[in-house]
């Protein structure tokens, strides 16, 4: 915790020493690069989990059947409009015109994804009680497909030009897997566009309740993505203001999540942290961004 503190301390008066539209290019340019010596020693250095994940979990998603999943539901409070928007502005010069969207839940994302001017969009949701809100949602839009099951190896050869995870494979047991049946899905020169829960001292009991298997560290990611067959394109930390807040109310306090303050976070933190971060990429962060090709 006291490296994290450090870090913090030195992110936010390195931004405040700034002048605006002033941009280091050696800083800018280190969080899109997928070995970066800061990136390392955050994430040697950082404490172990002051929590013990799980190795069994109610919710997996696994493909024998199709389960009544609630965890989603809460984990979708956790990130209102503008976090979602500051994600899909992150993913946007990767996604192409044919994207699939794996866990879509009940759409929330997938609607920001039609945004973003695709020609199709196919939206996958296992989930029995979420998915007639995501069928609903998309119906009306003639370029959009919501698919009540797993993705799958039936998929392969799809030639998507991105397959999207937003929140996602930290719900998966078998990340590795699941990514692999990604590479055989992808166009030779698509993209896997991944946001997962970042640094695992921070997982809580909430992370246990939405059924999540794991908090991605850097390291752990990219070994994932690398062993499935990727390349990683881009590799960044993403929303630093996040940590103590999630550390203190869920990690330590155990409290449940409100929506009250998921809407002051969205409204008041996260347009500023936006602008901020894309001035100042930060050196660590409550959530990992990345970018990865097929090899």
């Amino acid at each position: 915790m006291r490296q994290y503190v450090a870090l913090l301390l030195l992110y936010f008066f390195d931004a405040k020493e700034r002048k605006p539209g002033q941009r280091d290019a050696k800083k800018a340019s280190f969080p899109f690069i997928c070995f970066s010596p800061l990136r390392s020693f955050a994430s040697k250095r950082l404490p172990p989990p002051r929590a013990t994940q799980p190795k069994t979990q109610t919710n997996r998603m696994s493909n024998s059947a199709a389960p009544q999943y609630f965890g989603k539901d809460l984990e979708a409070m956790s990130f209102a409009r503008n976090y979602h928007q500051w994600i899909l502005e992150e993913l946007r010069p990767f996604l192409g015109s044919n994207v699939a969207e794996v866990g879509a839940g009940v759409g929330s994302f997938s609607e920001l994804l039609l945004g973003a001017a695709l020609t199709r969009l196919t939206a996958f949701e296992p989930s029995q009680n979420m998915f007639p809100a995501l069928a609903a949602r998309l119906e009306a839009d003639p370029r959009a497909t919501a698919i009540n099951d797993f993705f799958g190896p039936a998929h392969a050869g799809a030639n998507f030009d991105s397959l999207v995870y937003v929140n996602v494979l930290e719900h998966v047991e078998h990340d590795v897997a699941e990514l692999e049946q990604a590479r055989a899905a992808l166009a030779p020169d698509g993209h896997v566009l991944i946001f997962v829960p970042a640094l695992p001292w921070l997982y809580s009991e909430l992370d246990r309740q939405v059924g999540h298997f794991r908090r991605y560290t850097r390291k752990s990611l990219l070994a994932v993505t690398e062993a499935a067959g990727f390349r990683c394109v881009q590799a960044r930390w993403f929303d630093i203001a996040g940590i103590l807040p999630w550390y203190v109310n869920f990690t330590l306090l155990r409290n449940p999540i409100g929506a009250g303050s998921v809407s002051a976070y969205d409204r008041f933190v996260v347009p500023p942290m936006r602008r901020l971060e894309r001035l100042l990429p930060p050196p660590i962060g409550k959530n990992l961004l990345l970018v990865a090709r097929p090899r």
